[in-house]
């Protein structure tokens, strides 16, 4: 006996619905852009859009990246973050950019982006970029002018300029605001500060010594 229509479609709509792999994919936007509105709370998807009659063209065109960043800082590196929160045009598209400049002996000190894979091409210098898996192997590898790199999502990684010139690079993310974790600024200068016994435990060294990380970071 023929199914019914109603149960037909029931049964696409069960179907379309189900985590099957191959039909899973993220949602078509229902607008060309949402632009943000960055005095609205963000949500869990982005902020909300400003009303598309207050859009201008230089919405869609952001130059912060265009400027070479102070490297005058512990790490001899400066990052300039092109996300949602600096080009609001990005907000629900899912990608964004970032400038890395670095001195000569400079470091891009090791890191993770919790919401984001980062892919990166260096523009000038020498650069050691390396990553960690969750198996605790480290992957390394000298790169120079043109050459690419990626980083799975939330993988602890770095580079470090190991030419004579000052390094450039830029990145990308497909997440309009990827977020990072620096690790030593989040173990040792987060507020309020982790405990000092659970540092010690961590790292197996003396009170003495996280003091001093400590110190550095305050």
């Amino acid at each position: 006996m023929a199914k019914s229509p109603l149960i037909l479609l029931f049964s696409t709509l069960l179907l379309l619905s189900s985590p099957l792999p191959t039909l899973s994919s993220d949602p078509d936007p229902l607008q060309d852009f949402c632009i943000a509105d960055l005095q609205s709370p963000i949500s869990i998807t982005g902020f909300p859009c400003k009303p598309t009659s207050n859009v201008t063209s230089n919405d869609f065109f952001f130059d912060g990246l265009a400027k070479e960043g102070d490297t005058n800082s512990p790490f001899g590196s400066s990052v300039l973050q092109g996300n949602v929160l600096a080009f609001p045009a990005l907000n629900t598209l899912g990608l964004s950019m970032n400038r890395v400049d670095i001195a000569p002996g400079g470091l891009n000190p090791p890191h993770s982006h919790p919401r984001a894979t980062e892919t990166g091409v260096v523009i000038q210098g020498k650069l050691l970029v390396g990553l960690i898996s969750t198996s605790n192997v480290f992957y390394a590898k000298n790169l120079t002018a043109g050459e690419m790199f990626v980083i799975p999502r939330g993988l602890v990684h770095f580079q470090k300029n190991i030419g004579e010139e000052k390094a450039l690079i830029f990145t990308a993310f497909n997440s309009h605001l990827p977020g990072a974790v620096i690790v030593s600024l989040n173990l040792f200068g987060s507020r309020p500060s982790v405990p000092t016994d659970v540092l010690t435990k961590a790292f197996q060294v003396d009170q003495s010594v996280v003091d001093q990380i400590k110190s550095k970071f305050g």
